[in-house]
């Protein structure tokens, strides 16, 4: 017969019990590994931009943009953490902000936003310039002079860093509106010879370098922060409550708010392609989905890295269903009934037709096997979303945390206000 101290280390569950501050410390450790597979899929799209400026060709601008979409994949997963960790919410902006007025980056044909007096700036093509009332040298393009150009005088749009002026960089503008096709910038818009086209491809190419090496600086900075004595994963190590608090503030906020609304049902709304998140590459509806997989990542305690192992531990799940098991299993079930509906739309994009065309105002995607249209797909995810807000909601009750606020949207909150 074993002894009774060696049959107690075989007990896993005794090591790791659900309870605030194991469900806190797995949190923290998805954090972790979420924020270093950014980093890693950024310093990839780090290579493949050096290589497209080292030999720009068809091949080479095309491994620099599967490399992009590669790097969104983690990093959407990600989104979950900002809302609840203010640390986050603040960086956030940095490697995530749009839309964004790309003529502040380079050249444009579509008219530029008359509000923003920064729209046509166009830093690629000027190396020296004006900012908020300053002399600028830009003759040289550095990741300091884009922290400078981002967010100039406090306008949103003034985005000069992060994946989305990467992803302009690499695809253009996109012109199609509402019809098929994404942003289609030619290889030779990088060519350091007399046949580059739309002038200035070596400062473009400069341009390139420095964003995408400052966003590889940036993911650092908050996978460092999210490490064993990170200021993000220790705030939240010191109070599990909070904790708590904080991820299903993420979840309700991303899922509701932002994803819900200001990502989805906005544009719909407005039949708007611009309010396409990822509306140069029209990868858009891969963003979605992985946003929704992050948000279920959080209440399940699990994540899939991109090698395919999968890092697993105490849930929200494990404390909800403890109390409530009903609650639990329903708030699963709508988990992936969100996913389901956000990987519908992809399908569909998949099967060629675009996010941007199913915000048409005909909306009807033919390619699809049931002939659904882009309007039912997109509106089935948002009603899923906010059904599973409601349940994060009583998640907070059973609980027993202090109510928290999500972020909220014009657009399911006061749908008339959108249109003023």
């Amino acid at each position: 017969m074993r002894p009774l101290l060696a049959l107690l280390f075989l007990l896993p569950a005794a090591a790791h019990a659900a309870e605030p501050a194991t469900v806190a410390a797995t949190y923290a450790d998805l954090a972790e590994a979420a924020y270093t597979d950014s980093l890693t899929t950024a310093e990839s799209l780090d290579s493949a931009v050096a290589a497209l400026i080292a030999g720009p060709s068809p091949e080479t601008l095309q491994a620099a943009r599967t490399a992009w979409a590669l790097a969104r994949i983690p990093y959407s997963q990600t989104e979950v953490f900002r809302f609840g960790n203010p640390a986050v919410d603040a960086w956030e902006g940095r490697v995530n902000a749009w839309p964004l007025d790309e003529g502040l980056i380079d050249y444009v044909a579509a008219a530029p936003d008359a509000t923003n007096p920064l729209a046509t700036l166009n830093v690629v093509g000027t190396p020296r310039f004006t900012l908020s009332g300053r002399a600028i040298d830009g003759t040289t393009i550095t990741p300091a002079l884009i922290r400078t150009l981002h967010e100039a005088d406090g306008h949103e749009a003034n985005v000069a860093s992060g994946y989305h002026a990467i992803e302009f960089l690499l695809w253009g503008q996109d012109l199609n509106g509402t019809a098929p096709g994404a942003g289609d910038r030619p290889h030779t818009d990088f060519l350091q010879t007399a046949a580059c086209t739309n002038g200035n491809c070596d400062r473009r190419a400069a341009y390139l370098a420095a964003a995408t090496s400052l966003l590889v600086s940036d993911l650092a900075e908050m996978t460092a922060a999210w490490s064993a004595s990170g200021p993000a994963r220790t705030r939240l190590t010191a109070d599990p409550e909070a904790a708590l608090a904080a991820m299903l503030t993420g979840m309700g906020s991303l899922g509701y708010g932002e994803l819900a609304g200001e990502r989805m049902k906005l544009g719909l709304m407005l039949n708007d392609p611009e309010e396409e998140q990822d509306c140069f590459s029209d990868t858009t509806p891969t963003s979605h989905l992985y946003n929704g997989i992050g948000i279920r990542n959080v209440y399940l305690g699990r994540y899939t890295r991109p090698d395919g192992s999968t890092l697993a531990g105490p849930s929200l799940s494990d404390l909800v269903a403890a109390k409530d098991a009903g609650l639990d299993t329903r708030l699963r079930a709508e988990l992936d009934a969100s996913v389901a509906a956000l990987t519908a739309i992809q399908t569909a994009a998949q099967n060629g037709t675009a996010y941007d065309q199913m915000l048409a105002p005909d909306n009807t995607t033919d390619n699809t096997t049931d002939n659904t249209t882009g309007a039912a797909l997109i509106t089935t995810a948002v009603n899923a979303l906010v059904a599973q807000t409601t349940s994060v909601t009583g998640a907070v009750a059973t609980l027993g945390l202090s109510p928290v606020t999500f972020e909220g949207s014009d657009s399911l909150d006061a749908p008339e206000a959108v249109f003023q």
